[in-house]
């Protein structure tokens, strides 16, 4: 921990050319790095706009994408590494939360009024953690150079202004047109924001790097910037993304491979936290099929409802699209079903609004899977929670609004912990028929035991889960990112870097 004399720490940040060009992985690359090198590094983003978030020790939310940096760097999360999350809730609204509390529910327009009040918080929650620690990693949004978004931008090239960062640009050479990534990026910058640009990353190359050599030779001498490094394209690695961009282009409606199992989780419209199911593509021998379209399931092994933003919205979807038939067809020849927050939520006989947390108040008949019935009401829950099921253990995390009552079956979970505190409960439930089954717990199969539980349930127990599950299973992906970060970038001249920004 640095003296409270000590000078602020300095910063390093990671914008891009665009969305999912791989800021979140280089940012959890360099905590990683820079942790195994014995640097006390902590990550940031002042405004992180996802469905995909967490929850703290202190029971404050977050988004995960910083979660993971944290983890990365050796940390527990805190909100002052994601002080402003934006959760939308439509086209044009968002539930803003801020400092880990929900704040207020937003339009864009409205957002933009209060900006610069959100911005004063941001860079109080930066001051603290370049007060706490040696290193500060800091990731940008989006592209930094949205023109029509420069003059509200707190996040991006505003961030780098006010801590003297020197900033790395990451380009996709997957998307195509990097050349045009690099230098479009830089020519959409006002000259005295270019000086901030350090260098380049190149992420997801495919094919021999050294044919390469004419192009970074060609992008260092066409803006004067060097290239860091260019990153090889990667399937050994499991890093968690940052939001549902990675899987706005379903997986095709059949399993992918027959002689595997399948479970099929459906795209809903506002997905949340998708990564609870990260910890199962780790399963060998088990496919995951995010699916939009409705299709038949029997090919499935069982079928999943996600986490949803907006509940009643995405109900009505699943009813209007005809979702809510196949999936009833499917549960009728023994499907095996389940609910996950938001899903289990929708399982229910209804989910009812009466103060318009989400939209226009009213009452949206559910699934009618579970005895279950929902009301959305403040205050939202965010917990860290400890289970149990049947004898084996969990920990998972709470992200919900309002209250399920069960009205028949049995509860799926008993409660142990709450943010690290021993409680007492019960949560989810289990229909009678023991195929359908729901719970409010996010990450639960971060846990072996209960991931063994569940495959075994669905028939699927012969599946190997192994014994490394939730962080030190992640911890190991962290690992193997670090080496191949270090193995393809100049760490050398990201130090140099480093070190003028802290002169």
């Amino acid at each position: 921990m640095k003296s409270k004399t000590s000078a602020p720490a300095p910063c390093l940040a990671v914008f891009g050319t665009g969305s999912d060009v791989g800021k979140s992985v280089v940012a959890t690359a360099l905590c990683t790095v820079f942790r195994e090198a014995g640097t006390d590094v902590a990550p940031y983003k002042a405004q992180n706009m996802s469905n995909n978030s967490g929850v703290t020790p202190e029971g404050l939310e977050m988004g995960r994408a910083q979660i993971v940096q944290a983890e990365a760097a050796g940390l527990a999360p805190g909100v002052d590494m994601n002080p402003i999350l934006l959760k939308p809730t439509s086209d044009i609204g968002a539930q803003v939360v801020l400092l880990g509390e929900v704040y207020k529910n937003s339009t864009a327009s409205e957002y933009h009024q209060g900006k610069e009040a959100l911005f004063a918080a941001a860079c109080q929650s930066l001051d603290r953690l370049r007060a706490a620690h040696e290193l500060v990693v800091i990731e940008g949004a989006g592209s930094c150079a949205e023109v029509n978004l420069m003059a509200h931008d707190i996040v991006n090239m505003r961030m780098a202004q006010y801590a003297a960062a020197p900033v790395i640009l990451v380009a996709d050479i997957h998307k195509g047109g990097v050349f045009a990534q690099i230098v479009g990026t830089l020519a959409c910058l006002p000259d005295h924001l270019q000086t901030y640009i350090a260098g380049f990353i190149i992420n997801r190359f495919r094919g021999d790097i050294a044919l390469f050599k004419d192009g970074v030779d060609w992008i260092e001498q066409k803006t004067g910037k060097p290239v860091f490094g260019v990153l090889p394209w990667y399937q050994h690695i499991r890093i968690e993304a940052e939001d549902s961009v990675v899987i706005e282009k379903p997986r095709p409606n059949r399993p992918l491979n027959a002689d595997e199992a399948a479970i099929a989780i459906v795209r809903i419209p506002h997905i949340s936290n998708f990564t609870d199911f990260d910890a199962l593509r780790a399963v060998d021998g088990l496919q995951l099929c995010f699916i939009e379209d409705p299709v038949d399931l029997d090919d499935f092994a069982a079928v999943v409802l996600p986490g949803s933003k907006n509940t009643r919205f995405d109900l009505d979807w699943l009813h209007n699209t005809g979702w809510s038939a196949k999936i009833s067809t499917y549960g009728n020849r023994g499907g095996h079903i389940l609910g996950v927050c938001g899903g289990y939520q929708m399982m229910g006989k209804s989910v009812k609004d009466p103060g318009g947390l989400e939209g226009q108040p009213g009452e949206t008949p559910g699934l009618n899977l579970l005895p279950v019935e929902t009301e959305l009401k403040a205050p939202k829950t965010t917990t860290l929670t400890g289970f149990s099921w049947e004898g084996e253990t969990g920990g998972g995390y709470e992200i919900h609004m309002g209250e399920t009552i069960r009205l028949g079956g049995q509860a799926l979970f008993e409660i142990t912990a709450k943010n690290g505190v021993p409680a007492e409960g019960r949560d989810g439930c289990i229909a009678d028929n023991g195929r359908y089954m729901g719970t409010y717990m996010h990450g639960l199969f971060d846990s072996a035991g209960i991931t063994r539980r569940w495959l075994n349930t669905i028939g699927l127990g012969a599946l190997d889960v192994g014994h490394d599950c939730g962080l030190p299973a992640r911890q190991q992906e962290y690992t193997k990112l670090a080496e191949h970060f270090r193995t393809h970038i100049d760490i050398a001249k990201l130090i140099e870097l480093i070190t003028g920004a802290g002169t």
